[in-house]
This record gives C-alpha cells, sequence and structure tokens, in this order.
C-alpha cells in the first residue's frame, strides 16, 4: 500500500513520540480540523502496519517502537516463523503468535540472545487468505491435510462434505478452534490424484493465489477490441514500416509475438529497430482489461500450460506481431557504432508487417551452417538483415562483456510431456546463439527506454538490481574456495566484471554451474522501482523492462508513459496523471512476479519429480550442489536435483562445516560441494516435488 502525503506525515510525528498516545490527544496536538478524515488516515495506517490502535484507542507507531513488519511464513506444533520485510526469520512460541496462520502480515516485537532471534506478535494487520494445498491421509482411520507448504504438522480434517479421499490433492479453509488450540480444515475444493504433477500445477495455482479466469466484461473488451482488427484510424500519425523486413524471432510453441527486429549496416555503424506489439494502445488506462492485468502482474508459464496476463484475443491475437498481418507497433531505433556504444536512440509509434515467423533452432542452424535448404528458402528475404544482426549482436556482446555484464550460467530444465500431460522427458535447457542476439537486441531496447525516461524525468518504472550484500559475497567466497576457485576479488565491493570473471575462469569446468549457482544465491533480487537505481547484473545505469508488455505488466505501463512524451505531453502532464500509479505498478508487479516465480518453481520441481518416479533404483552420475547440516543436494546432468539424507549415509559421526562440506569423522569420507558422486534414486514425491537420492555403493 502506497502512502499519502497526509499518512506519511502522521506517521513521522508519532514515530517521534516516545510513548503511545490516545487519539483525540493526537488531534490536539496537530492541529487537525478534518477529524473524519484524520481518523480514516490513521485506520488506513493500521491496516497498511504502521501503527497499532488499541481498543481504548491508544496509537502507537510501529516504527517509532522499535517493531517490525513480518509474514508467517511457517506453523508447527508449538511454534511458528515470522519473516521481517528485512533480516532473518523469527522463532515465535506458539503462545504469542496471537492466532496468526501463514500468510498473515503481523507486526512483531524481536529479542536476541545466545539462543538466537525470537518474537512475539504484537497485532495481525493483515489476514492471509487461511488456506492449504495438500494431500489426504488417514491416521488411526481419521482424515488428515498434510499441507505441501507452510504448515509443517498434519491438520485435522472436519466437515468433509466434498468426501475428499485418502490420496487426493485438495484445497481446505484453516481455523483454530475457539480456544485457540489446535487446528482444524475443511475442504473447500478436490483437485485429484496427488501423485499427478498436472494435478499438482492446479493446486499451486490456487495456492499461490494466481488468477487464472478471466470475467465476463473483460473478454467481452478483448474481444471487441480483437474483432475490430487494425482500422484507419490507427494508422493516422504513424510511420509505415510495412515494406521493411521485419521479423520475429521466438521458440517454436510461442504464441505471444511481442517483439520483431531488423537490422541493417550503415558503413561502419549499424542501426537496430526493435519492434514491440503497442499494446497500450488498444489496453486503455483504467480499463477492465488494465484493471485485470494490474491484478494478475506477469503471465505465468507451466511446462503444461500457460495462464496470460491478457485474454488470447489480446494475447495471441490482435497484439501478436504475428508474420504476413498489419500490426500496431511502439518502435525504438538505435544507432550503435563498430565498438557498441550507442549514438543515438528515438522511438515512433509505427506499423509494421512482420515477412518471417522465426523460430529459434531454425535461425541457430542457419548461423551454424547447419540448415536445410527449405529453412535457407523460409528466411531468404531477410537473410541480409541476420547477417547484419549477427555482426552487431557479437559486438554489443564485447561490449557488454567491457562492462562487466555478468553472464550466469541458465539452470532452467526443459520437460517433455505426453499426451496425457506426463513428464517423459527433461533435460537442462540450452541457450544458442539466436537466444543470445535477440535477448541483447531487447537489453538494448530497455537501456534507451530507460534513458529517454531517465532524461524527461517522466514518473517511470525502473527495473533495479542493486549491488550484493558484501556478507552474503563473503560466504559465496568461502564456499567457492572449497572447490578450489579464487575468488578474493568478490570480497568487499566488488564490480559486476569482477563477479563476471570469477564465471568466466570456471567456464567449462565440472563445477561451473555449481559456482554460477553460488554467485547467483548471493545477488540482490531484481524488482521494479520508480527510482533509476541501475542494474548491477547487466552494469548498467538506466535498464527498465519495455520489450515484453504482452506478458509484462510494467512494459504497458511506460508504454504509456513514452507514448504521452512522444505525443508532445509535458512532463507536469505526465507527472500529475501518473506518478501515484507508477508507485502502485512498480510495487504490485514485483510482488506478483514474485509470486509467478515461485508458483513456477514448485510446479517445475513436481514435474521433475513425475520424471525421476520412472527411474527408482536406477543409478546415475551427479555432482554435490549443495550441503546442509541434514545432507546433501546433489544435481545431475539431465538438471533434476534431489536429497541425499544424512540418514540414508553410512553410519558415521558427521560434522557439517556450515558452509560447504559433510565430515565424516570415523571414516574420514568428506561430502563436498563440486565433487562427482554415484547416486541411486530413493524415492519421488510428486505432491510435494522432493526426489530423495541415497549413494549407489549403500544399498
Amino acid at each position: 500500500m502506497q502512502l499519502t502525503e497526509q499518512q506519511k506525515f502522521i506517521c513521522d510525528q508519532l514515530s517521534q513520540k516516545s510513548r503511545p498516545v490516545r487519539s483525540d490527544k493526537l488531534i490536539k496536538e496537530l492541529g487537525v480540523t478534518d477529524v473524519p478524515d484524520f481518523l480514516q488516515d490513521l485506520i488506513a495506517l493500521e491496516k497498511a502496519g504502521e501503527v497499532i490502535i488499541s481498543k481504548k484507542n491508544i496509537v502507537r507507531s510501529v516504527r517509532g517502537s522499535g517493531l517490525v513488519k513480518a509474514k508467517i511464513v511457517s506453523l508447527s506444533r508449538g511454534f511458528c516463523f515470522a519473516k521481517p520485510e528485512d533480516g532473518e526469520d523469527v522463532y515465535i512460541p506458539i503462545g504469542d503468535t496471537m492466532g496468526a496462520l501463514p500468510g498473515d502480515c503481523v507486526v512483531i516485537s524481536v529479542h536476541r540472545d545466545e539462543k538466537g532471534v525470537s518474537g512475539r506478535v504484537c497485532s495481525v494487520y493483515r489476514y492471509g487468505d487461511r488456506t492449504a494445498v495438500g494431500t489426504v491421509k488417514r491416521f488411526h482411520g481419521k482424515p488428515e491435510l498434510h499441507a505441501d507448504a507452510f504448515y509443517q504438522s498434519p491438520i485435522e480434517i472436519v466437515k468433509n462434505k466434498l468426501d475428499a479421499r485418502e490420496g487426493e490433492k485438495i484445497l481446505a479453509k484453516v481455523r483454530y478452534s475457539p480456544d485457540g488450540r489446535k487446528l482444524s480444515c475443511t475442504p473447500v475444493k478436490v483437485y485429484g490424484e496427488a501423485e499427478c504433477a498436472k494435478i499438482c500445477a492446479d493446486a499451486i495455482i490456487d495456492a499461490m493465489g494466481i488468477p487464472h479466469e478471466f470475467s465476463s466484461e473483460v473478454l467481452a473488451e478483448a474481444r471487441r477490441i480483437n474483432e475490430a482488427g487494425v482500422t484507419d484510424d490507427d494508422l493516422k500519425e504513424r510511420t509505415d514500416l510495412r515494406e521493411v523486413n521485419i521479423f520475429t524471432i521466438d521458440g517454436a510453441d510461442a504464441k505471444d509475438l511481442d517483439d520483431a527486429i531488423f537490422v541493417r549496416r550503415l558503413g561502419e555503424e549499424f542501426e537496430l529497430s526493435v519492434h514491440i506489439a503497442d499494446v497500450s494502445h488498444y489496453v486503455a488506462d483504467g480499463s477492465p482489461l488494465d484493471l485485470e492485468a494490474l491484478n494478475r502482474g506477469t503471465s505465468v508459464y507451466f511446462a503444461d500450460r500457460v495462464i496470460p496476463m491478457y485474454p488470447t484475443d489480446i494475447s495471441n491475437g490482435i497484439c501478436s506481431l504475428n508474420a504476413g498481418t498489419d500490426k500496431l507497433a511502439f518502435s525504438a531505433f538505435m544507432r550503435f557504432n563498430g565498438e557498441g556504444r550507442m549514438l543515438d536512440y528515438r522511438f515512433e509509434k509505427t506499423v509494421i508487417n512482420s515477412k518471417v515467423r522465426g523460430v529459434y533452432s531454425e535461425v541457430n542452424a542457419l548461423l551454424d551452417g547447419t540448415a536445410t535448404d527449405e529453412i535457407h528458402r523460409k528466411y531468404a528475404c531477410v537473410r541480409s538483415a541476420l547477417e547484419d544482426a549477427l555482426a552487431l549482436y557479437q559486438i554489443l556482446d564485447k561490449a557488454a562483456g567491457r562492462r562487466g555484464n555478468v553472464h550466469f550460467s541458465s539452470e532452467e530444465s526443459k520437460f517433455v510431456l505426453d499426451e496425457n500431460g506426463v513428464c517423459v522427458g527433461l533435460k537442462a535447457r540450452e541457450t544458442g546463439t539466436a537466444e543470445k542476439m535477440i535477448e541483447q537486441f531487447m537489453i538494448s531496447a530497455n537501456t534507451a527506454a530507460a534513458m529517454l525516461a531517465k532524461k524527461a524525468n517522466i514518473p517511470f518504472v525502473y527495473r533495479v538490481h542493486e549491488s550484493p550484500d558484501p556478507e552474503a559475497l563473503q560466504r559465496a567466497a568461502m564456499l567457492l574456495r572449497v572447490v578450489g576457485v579464487d575468488a578474493h576479488r568478490i570480497c568487499g565491493n566488488p564490480k559486476p566484471a569482477d563477479i563476471d570473471r570469477v564465471l568466466a575462469e570456471t567456464k567449462g569446468k565440472p563445477f561451473e554451474e555449481i559456482v554460477s549457482n553460488v554467485l547467483l544465491r548471493s545477488m540482490a533480487k531484481a524488482r521494479y522501482d520508480t527510482q533509476p537505481l541501475g542494474h548491477y547484473g547487466l552494469a548498467l545505469w538506466d535498464y527498465c523492462h519495455f520489450t515484453s508488455p504482452i506478458r509484462r505488466y510494467p512494459d504497458t505501463f511506460i508504454h504509456r508513459m513514452l507514448s504521452e512524451l512522444t505525443a508532445g505531453h509535458s512532463t507536469y502532464f505526465i507527472t500529475k496523471k501518473y506518478y501515484g500509479k507508477a508507485l502502485d505498478a512498480a510495487a504490485l508487479s514485483s510482488e506478483y512476479e514474485l509470486r509467478a516465480v515461485n508458483a513456477e518453481r514448485r510446479t517445475e520441481d513436481c514435474y521433475m519429480a513425475e520424471y525421476m518416479s520412472a527411474f527408482i533404483g536406477e543409478e546415475f552420475e551427479g555432482r554435490i550442489s549443495h550441503v546442509l547440516d541434514s545432507g546433501f543436494f546433489v544435481r545431475l546432468e539431465n538438471s533434476a536435483e534431489g536429497m541425499v539424507h544424512l540418514d540414508d549415509l553410512p553410519d558415521d559421526e558427521y560434522e557439517y562445516d556450515g558452509l560447504a562440506s559433510l565430515h565424516g569423522r570415523l571414516s574420514g569420507k568428506t561430502f563436498r560441494v563440486g565433487d562427482s558422486i554415484r547416486i541411486r534414486v530413493a524415492a519421488a514425491r510428486i505432491a510435494t516435488g522432493k526426489v530423495a537420492f541415497a549413494l549407489a555403493f549403500a544399498r
């Protein structure tokens, strides 16, 4: 929630007081004239977790009292954990939770002593949906829910009117008994067999609160826009580029094509034009379509489906830059010298007609000389532009390397599903030259858009990636030394180039991916902000997301700002119209992006477990990727990862170094991050997405 200026003023005044104050006294002290509005502001601040108001109308500032806002993230018998907005998780005894459940937002007091960090809930300022997703099991004949996440202990099932049966995945409403001592739940939705990844994906979508159905109003608006098509009025005051050999390059199964390119050599220089679907032309600010997109924040991609941000009439229809059809675009034109420096840029509203629906695998075949005659014929009309594009990409890639762009190895998995949606294939996703080329061109357009907005000083939503925490890097450096990597240069306050140099030195080595993952975990999380804070990983001062308005809300939003700017409107006009909306767009888009990423990862875990369930008892070579005091994780060449638990290791007295290894004190055997190891698949729980390995020799 974004606070108004008046609410910020109240917060500041309260935070300066050493003691809580009655609301009527506060009204007098601040000279409030509009009492009803003031009381509404106090209620809003309470709902935002900024103040606590007692039953006797005594107001206490959260910040001024040294309290902390947090979210309950897990609940066990006897205690729970709360995650503050900053800092480590806080242990809270069950008697000090005020009945809070996972997902609830709370204000807590935090205490530190020799035993660690503990706390107490002072208020619950926003309740979560208080639901849990999990599998039905029976204990002494009574059904209970074993939640997939957040609830660490079984929950008794009561009022089972849906007849949820053992082994089924369900969504249940969770509540405390009247005396606050016992949890129970009531099924509200039954998905089906829990040991099925497709069923698990259905449940995860609901558990994460991802909207996946459009209202009739939104669908009708999208259908009307699509059916109207591109009209003569749409073409007014647009640059006509329909005769230019513009083309798209995407994955073979992509249907929402939101970017197209054209490159031409100009002597020693290059002109790159990036043409982006003009979604904001069709989706009006504040319309049902716009509000629905803001509520989703992003499209969500699963192995078996896509949950689009816009209905398919928009995402796959009127806005998709399908070959051979006239499409409206918002185009960025950039000129580069032979060293990859951007000499100038401009943005125009255009109409294009893509000449080729390019596919990454086909373009890669063209670039590496393995293309068939059929592929050569398909790309004949854009072959010259492709050659110039490759030359420019190579220049830009070198320039990115010089400025210190961090090249992390991809750890994405590619899933192959059969006709029934069962995962039958799994491998690490490979990225070819065509994918890297398009990525570099999109980075250039995103940079140009951010530079334009920053120069004009208009409200905007930037993509920011702040510098990593020095302590996290110090820990990463210590871990890398365990696998024999000299990482002294990343300690302190390293530049992105220092991080990239460590990655480059491990390129092609057996532990390359592990080093990449270790460093990636030490990085700050990228997010959206209204201030141009820079992008550490890309080593860029100015960056935003401009190039994917079909699937990301910030892109659609900033198209509106830039459209107003290119139309000649003043900074004052744009600021007055969009300042508050920019704050909301940045905050909500960051939140919903995280929601989508977590849902995608949890679903991928289920599909990975489904695939590995076909190999129970079989042996594989892998590499230790992560070590804990309870065991270690092993990553296989096919990208599957599973845990070897301490209990499944040969009998010994194991010592965890707190960093990267388990050492058997009796046997002298050490299990260390980066070690090659042969494992046997012991179990695969699709319902929870967990795979268990055992040492191959420990049968």
